[in-house]
Order: structure tokens, then sequence, then C-alpha cells
């Protein structure tokens, strides 16, 4: 089993996996709202380059030297609480060492990908619908594209809100499910995440909704991939239940995050 551990910086503290421990990565907790990813990169590496992006829910996955390409480009808008230019995406890879990516997250899955021979790293933000769009596999395949051998991976999900508490409309649950059971029909596909081992559904008392593990479907997706269960931790954590460490979007419903990263070696 992969292990969690809490880690103290200046009085706060911030999760982080033994899986990943050969790697400088953190899952940091609201206590550290609102400093930037800037100021947490130093906790990691006082020597490594922070990204970050204006986070849209989709599957785009850059690279560092892909942000500044699309910054060139004025579409990009200027993020309101802080007054800098984002690039719009929801994934990061790493192209050189110590580059930290950063993603934020208050109830959606944050996803730190490290490659064991390449030392390349991956950060991801799963929300239902980029988990719908398949980002983890995309961010795989960019690894890939950069060298990375499926074996080589090892991924760790933070703290998101657990599936039992996650409500979500049958429709919701079927566009999410059809990444791992492709069938035209709604119900098909709900009855059938019901019946898997582990299924990453769970019922609810209202009609028309069930409730919905998006880790889990992100894990599943990843076996999909030939990625092996022992490549994959996923933290006992969930955002809406753990008040005292971590924002949820759904229990408070204000606009605050909680930061994960991690850096290239």
């Amino acid at each position: 089993m992969h292990t969690w551990h809490w880690q103290t910086w200046e009085e706060m503290s911030y999760l982080t996996c033994s899986l990943l421990e050969a790697w400088p990565h953190g899952f940091f907790t609201q206590h550290f709202w609102p400093r930037s990813p800037e100021e947490l990169t130093i906790v990691l590496h006082p020597d490594a380059s922070g990204y970050r992006l204006k986070q849209v829910h989709g599957n785009t996955v850059l690279t560092p030297s892909e942000i500044a390409t699309q910054l060139l480009s004025t579409e990009d808008e200027v993020d309101q609480e802080d007054n800098c230019v984002l690039a719009s995406a929801d994934g990061l890879v790493s192209e050189q060492p110590l580059q930290a990516l950063w993603v934020a997250s208050a109830d959606c899955t944050p996803v730190l990908i490290a490659d064991e021979k390449t030392l390349q790293v991956a950060a991801v933000h799963a929300g239902w619908r980029g988990t719908a769009a398949k980002i983890v596999p995309q961010a795989i395949a960019r690894l890939q594209a950069q060298g990375s051998k499926i074996e080589d991976l090892r991924i760790a999900m933070g703290p998101a809100i657990a599936g039992e508490v996650y409500q979500v409309s049958i429709q919701v649950a079927a566009q999410i499910g059809m990444t791992i059971i492709p069938h035209d029909d709604e119900n098909a596909i709900v009855e059938a995440l019901h019946k898997l081992p582990n299924s990453p559904l769970f019922p609810d008392p209202n009609p028309g909704k069930v409730r919905l593990d998006v880790r889990r479907i992100n894990f599943l997706q990843m076996e999909k991939l030939g990625i092996s269960p022992e490549q994959i931790a996923i933290a006992p954590y969930c955002t809406y239940q753990n008040p005292e460490h971590f924002f949820s979007y759904r229990r408070e419903k204000q606009k605050k995050v909680q930061w994960s990263g991690i850096v290239s070696r």
C-alpha cells in the first residue's frame, strides 16, 4: 500500500504520497490560501520555476514552452484575482528539470504524475468534465510522446470529493461512464457501471440521480491504458467531508482553492 504523509511548513500542513517521494511534491491544504503557486514553489524547491493555468474544465494539456507560445496570442484573459495573464488548459507536462507544475482544486481531483526513468512530471485538474473528456489519458499520451513508458509512471490522486457524497444526474454519470463503457444508451451505461467490481457509482435517494466517484473513474481509465493498480495512489481524504483541511466548492460555494504541485527532476 502507498502511504500518505502530513508534512509541515511554517505550521501549515500539506500532504505527500510515498509513491512520489523521489519528486518534490505536495497536495496543499486550505491553510495555504491565498498564497500563490509562485510562493508555494519555494516550499517544494527553491530553484524551481512555477507554472500554472487558467483552468477551464477541458482536456487540453500544455508544456511550459507551449504556455509561452499561447500567451503570445492575444486571446488569453487576465486572471482577475492576481492580474496575471494565464494560458487556458487543465493539464501541464514538464519538459526540463526543475519545472514546478501546479493545479488548483476545491472538489475536483488533482492528479500528479511522475516518470521514474525520464524524471519528467505532469499535473492535471480532473473534474467530472475533464474526466469525461479523458484529460488524464491525454496527459499520459503527452508524456509518452516525450519518451515515457506506461510501466514507469507513478500517479497520485489527491484529496477530492468522495463518491458517497457527490450527487450527479444520470446524464453526467453516463457521460463520464462512456469513457469506460462505450454505449449509446445512458441507462445501459449507468447499469453497467453499477455492476462493476468496486463500482464508481453509489445509489442516491432522488430519482434521476446517482453518486459518482470521479477518482475511481480516472483509475479505471488508467487501468484501460495498461497502468497497474500498484502504480496509482488515491488520497484517503474527501474535500467535502474534511472542512478542517480542505475547501469544498459544494460545501461552501466559495471560489477558493487548494493547490497541488510537483517538480521535475
